[in-house]
């Protein structure tokens, strides 16, 4: 069939990265009420994400996280996929520098090549 879906079946570590990843909200409202009359209401919120999905989506950190630390400066830089190899690197180096793995390398350097060996006097 043309139009199914293929499903991955992966193991725990694959399901725990991609919680990971995501992020999972979990939102939870219990009250305790007799005869009508709500005596106790509790409001539970639980999210489990990596730091760097919080910090990127703008989740509130414990109090006392120190976020001038050195890792922190990592939550910020965006890694993606080499679309040859698959290769994970951070997108500024896989633009201006290309894959070091397959040896790809991006639109935007090749053309930024051709310019210099067009006007070399530049």
């Amino acid at each position: 069939m043309n139009g199914s879906v293929v499903r991955e079946s992966g193991g725990l570590a694959d399901v725990i990265d991609r919680i990971l990843d995501k992020g999972l909200v979990l939102n939870a409202d219990i009250s305790v009420s007799v005869g009508g009359t709500e005596l106790l209401g509790v409001k539970i919120t639980a999210t489990i994400a990596s730091f760097e999905t919080a910090a990127k989506y703008g989740l509130e950190f414990p109090s006392g996280t120190n976020l001038n630390a050195p890792a922190w400066q990592k939550t910020y830089e965006t890694y993606v996929n080499c679309p040859e190899c698959g290769n994970r690197r951070e997108e500024k180096l896989l633009i201006e520098e290309g894959c070091p793995v397959c040896g790809w390398i991006s639109p935007l350097k090749n053309k930024r090549m051709l310019e210099i060996k067009e006007n070399p006097s530049e």
